[in-house]
């Protein structure tokens, strides 16, 4: 059993181990060399949702 191959543990893909999406270099990403722009739109998207909430809950 010892010179069996271990199966696949539910990782996905093929990058290298240690490698995580967040260290990954991209040029594509438009959020790559302005981060703030998550924290803007969450706000937006959590403020958008409220007043969905708020016009369904009338």
């Amino acid at each position: 059993m010892a010179d069996e191959e271990v199966p696949n543990q539910g990782a996905t893909g093929s990058r290298p181990l240690g490698e995580t999406p967040l260290t990954v270099e991209s040029d594509s990403d438009p959020f790559a060399e302005r981060p703030e722009a998550f924290v803007g739109a969450a706000f937006a998207g959590g403020l958008a949702l409220a007043l969905i909430l708020r016009k369904l809950a009338r």
